[in-house]
């Protein structure tokens, strides 16, 4: 099928991010939050993010104001995801708050619509279960930042029928992403590593192994990572690598991914990353 009509549902950062690939392909989105301010603001965000496309020359002036004409925010769910080829849910990471996204949605689009969450960590079919579209039901997990990152991690849950899979992997590739396909175990596969990665990071970090600048510099030039596992933390956020650290350490009964103290009294004191001005790094201006 073809995907030419897409809604996008949370205008946060990795929400507006999507907003904003779908958009630069030629799809019209609507861009959902739950009022009209955080839906504006998600907008702005993708006109800030072309604005330095501009600047440094990989975007021209034309193709940010089509871009920018193509996504519409908007505070209505029901007129967001309408008539809609895919949806895409980046809501924050609670179950029972996916599983009555979806129902929602499932009853407000059409037959043909692909239902797409950007989940990290949380299981597909869980999400799915009960919901009578849950084979047009697949995991869609996005990379922060979205228009400059790779990788599209595509999460196949038990019911997710063949050919969903087909439209949403030709989607990423249309994306200009490199699309993996994973079945629904815990973590997929991106996250299961990167979190694993990140806990024992912050453990050295508590130990006194090492500054966190040193770590994450260890990973960088001695592993050729883009970014080390500290300052990623930052940018996702202390409070969501927590979460779902949490949710690994108790789905796999694996003490490598309990969350360390540290993190914890990082996150109960509102240190949660580049969002708060604090965190491994100070973030301040």
């Amino acid at each position: 099928m073809e995907i030419n009509k897409v809604a996008v549902l949370g205008a946060g950062t990795m929400g507006a991010g999507i907003a904003q690939v779908c958009a630069q392909v030629g799809c019209d989105v609507a861009l959902y939050d739950v009022d009209d301010e955080r839906a504006g603001k998600g907008l702005s965000g993708i006109d800030r993010f072309l604005a330095k496309g501009v600047a440094r020359g990989k975007v021209t002036e034309e193709d940010k104001a089509a871009t920018l004409a193509r996504v519409r925010p908007t505070s209505d769910l029901a007129g967001a995801v309408t008539g809609c080829d895919l949806v895409v849910e980046a809501a924050p990471e609670s179950l029972e708050l996916k599983r009555t996204i979806f129902r929602d949605v499932a009853a407000a689009t059409p037959e043909h619509a692909i239902l797409a969450t950007n989940t990290s960590s949380l299981p597909i079919s869980k999400i799915a279960a009960d919901n009578p579209a849950a084979g047009r039901i697949v995991g869609m997990h996005f990379f922060n930042p979205v228009p400059l990152m790779k990788l599209l991690e595509l999460v196949v849950g038990d019911a997710t029928e063949s050919g969903t899979t087909d439209a949403v992997r030709a989607f990423g590739e249309r994306l200009g992403k490199e699309v993996i396909t994973v079945r629904d175990a815990p973590g997929f596969a991106s996250s299961r590593l990167g979190i694993c990665l990140a806990m024992e990071a912050i453990r050295m970090v508590e130990n006194e192994v090492a500054s966190p600048e040193d770590i994450d510099r260890a990973m960088v030039f001695g592993y050729g990572h883009p970014m080390g596992p500290l300052r990623l933390t930052d940018l996702v956020g202390c409070d969501v690598r927590m979460a779902i650290a949490e949710h690994l350490a108790q789905s796999l009964d694996a003490p490598h991914f309990r969350p360390p103290e540290l993190l914890r009294k990082m996150v109960a004191a509102g240190k949660l990353g580049k969002k708060t001005g604090a965190g491994f790094y100070s973030w301040e201006g």
